[in-house]
């Protein structure tokens, strides 16, 4: 019955991914004076994990691994295509303050479908 929780390695994929995605939003605004700098990003957790074989679809990496974890090229930061200003940089504020509210809801959402799916497990389990 136990053998596959899929729904806690989805939310630890969504976790892993917010916190991939953080990091690369925070560079981003670190760099936003920098002459040249390109913002990056990486592929949104919903084009990653979708299984409708109309998009990537997760892959096992390992034996153990039940074909639910993160691809690594999924979590590489490419170019964005923003505007660049004239000093060569493409960053803007606004959008990466957009971006980091939408990690963090993320984040707490996975953290959410973890809790909610621990405490149905602990009922299922009577404890």
């Amino acid at each position: 019955m136990f053998k596959s929780l899929d729904v806690f390695k989805t939310a630890h994929a969504m976790a892993q991914h917010a916190a991939t995605r953080q990091v690369v939003v925070s560079q981003n605004m670190a760099n936003a004076d920098t002459p040249g700098y390109q913002a990056q990003d990486i592929t949104p957790f919903k084009e990653v994990f979708r299984n409708d074989g109309s998009a990537k679809t997760m892959r096992a990496t390992r034996s153990g691994h039940h074909g639910h974890s993160l691809e690594a090229s999924a979590l590489n930061p490419t170019l964005t295509t923003a505007e660049v200003s004239p000093n060569g940089n493409s960053v803007s504020l606004e959008e990466e303050m957009l971006k980091a509210v939408e990690v963090k809801r993320q984040h707490d959402r996975s953290m959410a479908i973890y809790k909610s799916s621990l405490t149905v497990l602990r009922t299922a389990l009577g404890r």
